[in-house]
């Protein structure tokens, strides 16, 4: 425990700053993982294959007591995929339809779900703060029930103001979250979006996961790319689970290669929960990422922003008792620079950790102050810390 506690002193680590008195243009972009964030009525996926397969209401979370006023084929028992659902009406259950509600044995109601919104705001709100006076441009979420909880979200006091944007898409994970991102609308455009599926099995039978959110737009009129992630989790053991981690660096180096190649000028920001270290070989052998900046190359064209934290130790969360740096940020070699220039480039990366995310006594103390103990709401944040790069670039 103790070495963990003296992890967290070691958690910020920048690039080169901007020279004195230089005026400069900075934008935050970043992630968390909110934690099972779900509201209190018990749902299911209504996905409509009928409709445009890329259009977002393909696939929706919809109400269990709605549900009879659908026109669905509910006995559908194929497998699930836009490609295999595509002309149908059926209907999807997940598996926590009904832990996250007042009979369950989590209590989850309204007071504990507003809470819940307010701690996720106010970390939103700060993220990157103190070097940009501003919440975050844009965020990455993991663990999202639905579209409605990112809209709940980003009406909280905290984010109101920034009148933030939404790109969701129902994954077919089978617990039923997802990942998203928010963006502040005055200085982020997005042109297109999707949602890539990352299938894999395990002893001949698809495993759902979530999905790869791949974003194109403008910031401040410069264009670039995000690809938000949450791999699969090491359930089963890191070994056993790894196949699973690899393919997803393959749906997402595929997709990063896509977006370069159609305009070098790009900048991509990979970023998300990997459930593997900066080491680990989904990051360093299938997805190619560069540990350094020397390490770039035409055959490793992104570079791991968290690799050098990672060898001072640095952590964003404790798996099985152990530190770990799950939560990373990947970018194009465009985004590098030793000045500030005309274009976005990389000021400083960090794991976010204030003192009110630590937890501060027990078993657990030093860890990141979770929402949950068991099925105990805690009134705490997430079982992960934040991860954000600050960019900067000159005003003339």
């Amino acid at each position: 425990m103790k070495k963990f506690i003296s992890i967290l002193l070691l958690m910020i680590f920048s690039f080169s700053f901007a020279q004195k008195g230089q005026l400069r243009k900075v934008a935050t972009v970043g992630f968390l993982n909110v934690e099972n964030l779900w509201d209190t009525i018990a749902s299911a996926d209504y996905i409509d294959g009928t409709k445009d397969i890329t259009n977002p209401a393909f696939h929706r979370s919809v109400p269990l007591d709605s549900l009879k006023y659908l026109d669905t084929t509910e006995n559908y028992r194929g497998g699930w995929s836009d490609a295999l659902l595509k002309g149908k009406k059926v209907i999807r259950p997940q598996i926590l339809a009904d832990d996250f509600t007042a009979n369950s044995s989590k209590n989850w109601n309204s007071k504990n779900y507003n809470i819940k919104l307010a701690n996720q705001a106010k970390v939103i709100s700060e993220m990157g703060a103190q070097y940009t006076k501003s919440a975050p441009v844009i965020v990455g979420l993991i663990e999202v029930e639905n579209r409605q909880v990112i809209q709940d979200l980003i009406k909280q006091p905290a984010l109101a103001k920034y009148d933030y944007g939404i790109i969701h898409y129902n994954s077919y994970d089978a617990r039923g979250i997802d990942v998203a991102i928010i963006y502040q609308k005055r200085r982020f455009t997005p042109t297109h979006s999707l949602k890539k599926e990352v299938k894999i099995y395990r002893d001949g039978k698809r495993s759902y996961t979530r999905d790869i959110l791949v974003v194109t737009g403008f910031l401040d009129n410069e264009k670039i790319a995000l690809f938000m992630n949450h791999w699969p989790s090491r359930s089963g053991g890191e070994a056993r689970s790894l196949p699973a981690r690899n393919a997803a660096a393959v749906v997402l180096k595929k997709q990063m290669d896509s977006v370069r190649l159609n305009d070098s000028s790009t900048k991509l920001f990979a970023m998300g929960d990997f459930n593997d270290d900066p080491v680990s070989s989904s990051l360093k052998n299938y997805l190619k990422a560069a540990q350094t900046v020397k390490d770039l190359s035409p055959e490793a064209p992104y570079l791991n922003l968290m690799y050098p934290l990672f060898k001072k130790g640095v952590a964003s969360l404790a798996y099985q008792d152990a530190p770990n740096l799950f939560d990373q940020i990947i970018v194009s070699g465009n985004l590098l620079s030793d000045k500030v220039g005309e274009g976005y480039s990389i000021y400083k990366t960090e794991i976010f950790a204030p003192p009110y995310l630590i937890n501060r006594e027990g078993n657990w103390k030093g860890y990141p102050l979770r929402s949950w103990n068991g099925d105990t709401f805690t009134g705490g944040y997430s079982d992960h810390f934040p991860a954000f790069v600050v960019l900067q670039r000159e005003i003339k």
